[in-house]
């Protein structure tokens, strides 16, 4: 029935993201499927899949796993048609998933040492199309979580009113945002990954 149907689905989607997680961070399927078998320290929302995979990412930071970065996705946010209600529901499920995420890393004390990173692949048009949403466009926000996180709103917000053809003209390069984790959070130096210098934002407390 549908309902077994959807179990099934969900159970694949969480065993290929346990095996993709194995295979970027070599370590065995064994090490990773015994962390993520701990109950979590807090609720996840349910009927969420971002929130599964966090909780699974939380449970392998609970567990002591080396990775250094872990990767969760969240679709369906191109929304051509229909935009106010489905994106109102999406950002719900992201900040659900979020907040029940450093509930858990507060909870086993490592709210500390993570910090998250929320990017888009694409950005939208500032104008709305004949369908009730809006199409591909150019800059677009990068949100970044935890306690070491400087809150705020950094660089400047882009004028809705000075476009180009249509489109946001971005005020910060995201590689400015990246070359300040590579910098300071994972000790690395960000011109040999990306290839240039990039002014920090100073967006981290670290």
């Amino acid at each position: 029935d549908m309902i077994n149907e959807r179990v099934e689905q969900e159970k694949d989607s969480n065993n290929a993201f346990l095996l993709r997680t194995a295979l970027d961070a070599r370590v065995s399927s064994d090490t990773i499927r015994k962390a993520v078998a701990a109950k979590p320290l807090v609720q996840y929302p349910s009927n969420n899949k971002l929130a599964q995979q966090l909780s699974m990412i939380g449970s392998m930071v609970r567990a002591g796993l080396k990775t250094r970065v872990y990767y969760a996705s969240i679709g369906s946010f191109d929304t051509h048609a229909n935009q106010p209600g489905g994106h109102a529901r999406l950002l719900g499920q992201f900040a659900d998933a979020m907040r029940a995420f450093y509930k858990d890393l507060a909870a086993q004390g490592n709210a500390d040492r993570v910090v998250s990173l929320a990017f888009s692949e694409f950005g939208r048009r500032v104008g709305q199309n004949a369908s009730n949403g809006t199409d591909h466009g150019t800059a677009a926000p990068v949100f970044l979580f935890g306690p070491k996180v400087r809150g705020g709103f950094h660089s400047t917000h882009p004028s809705l009113t000075n476009l180009d053809n249509g489109d946001l003209k971005y005020t910060a390069d995201f590689r400015s945002v990246y070359a300040e984790i590579l910098d300071t959070w994972l000790s690395t130096k960000s011109r040999e990954v990306l290839g240039g210098s990039f002014r920090h934002l100073r967006v981290l407390d670290a």
